[in-house]
């Protein structure tokens, strides 16, 4: 039997293979499924800390099962249920095939993201997730600061997630300064713990000019800090990394200007409520700035001023009188950019 990390939270686990059900109301314990280890201030780490968060807030067991890979997980997805889970969040989209088919043959609800279209009534929600309206922030900011005129996006892949904070991104910068120009460039397609390649892109993209990188990579980010920590600007000074999801200044302190850091608690709280009110698989989920789900980290290393101009700007998205909307498409993606690489 393959051991899982237990976070308790005032339920007790269900014993033996007893299955999971479905009946409205009855959630016991839920399961977390990341392909990396919970250590990256980042996917992995954030998706498993919001959902302990929503355990405790919800008096329900968080089973964390991390570390998977890409790979095939429906072994861990069957034995999850037998230990009791009464939702299964795969948190990767290398597992939005699987976990359906799961929940189809089993009868335990799952949760998967970039699939919208899997949403079943009861049995499927997706949670494709946008921290889009936090990125333009970044984008502002990074337009605001560059030394250079020179910017650039460095992702581990193309998931619409990644996609439409690279495109908030690309309208921040555009907005403030159409004069900079944006090197967006792609790892792999799915490079996402790659932390070699993050470096050798990110070198390239600062070789190329750029003195401030926007960074969405999981493990590969580290690479991509190791790249710009290195670094020197085309003008002989620093070059700063923009971070995405979590807060990585206890590792990156020296190079870290930003990250849009992303809480997903309030989603997964809200899955474990859809459940007991019976209306799991019918909505979708969303973060964003109103209520704090994604806000922009500010640190040591952005002036008061240029702050005050980014709390302004984030006030009037706020408000409404500023509307950011989300790209998800890869192509409408480039399209904004001036360079584009692989």
């Amino acid at each position: 039997m393959m051991k899982f990390v237990k976070s308790m939270a005032g339920a007790a686990l269900l014993s033996g293979a007893v299955m999971a059900s479905t009946w409205a109301g009855e959630i016991d314990s839920i399961a977390i499924l990341t392909p990396e280890e919970g250590t990256d201030f980042g996917w992995n780490q954030q998706g498993i800390e919001s959902a302990k968060a929503a355990g405790e807030a919800t008096g329900v067991e968080v089973i964390v099962a991390q570390g998977l890979g890409y790979g095939d997980v429906r072994p861990t997805l069957r034995e999850l249920a037998e230990e009791g889970a009464g939702l299964l969040i795969a948190h990767a989209s290398g597992y939005n095939t699987s976990a359906p088919e799961i929940a189809e043959e089993l009868g335990v609800p799952v949760a998967v993201v970039d699939t919208p279209s899997a949403r079943t009534e009861g049995l499927i929600a997706d949670y494709t997730l946008s921290g889009h309206e936090g990125a333009y922030l970044a984008g502002r900011l990074a337009a605001k600061m560059t030394r250079s005129k020179a910017v650039g996006i460095v992702v581990s892949g193309e998931p619409p997630s990644w996609n439409s904070q690279s495109a908030g991104f690309a309208e921040g910068v555009r907005d403030e300064d159409p004069e900079v120009d944006i090197t967006y460039a792609v790892i792999g397609p799915a490079a996402y713990s790659d932390a070699a390649g993050g470096k050798r892109v990110t070198e390239s993209v600062i070789a190329a000019g750029a003195d401030i990188i926007f960074g969405q990579g999981n493990g590969s980010s580290f690479g991509m800090i190791q790249a710009v920590a290195t670094a020197t600007a085309a003008d002989g000074g620093e070059v700063w990394f923009i971070d995405v999801i979590g807060d990585k200044s206890s590792v990156a302190e020296d190079v870290l200007l930003s990250s849009v850091i992303w809480d997903i608690t309030p989603v997964y709280t809200a899955m474990i409520e859809d459940i007991r009110s019976d209306t799991y698989g019918t909505k979708t989920y969303a973060i964003g700035l109103a209520d704090d789900s994604v806000r922009l980290l500010k640190t040591d290393a952005i002036p008061d001023d240029v702050w005050a101009e980014i709390e302004e700007i984030r006030a009037n998205i706020v408000s409404g009188e500023l509307t950011v909307e989300p790209i998800f498409e890869a192509t409408k993606v480039r399209a904004l950019m001036t360079d584009v690489s692989e």
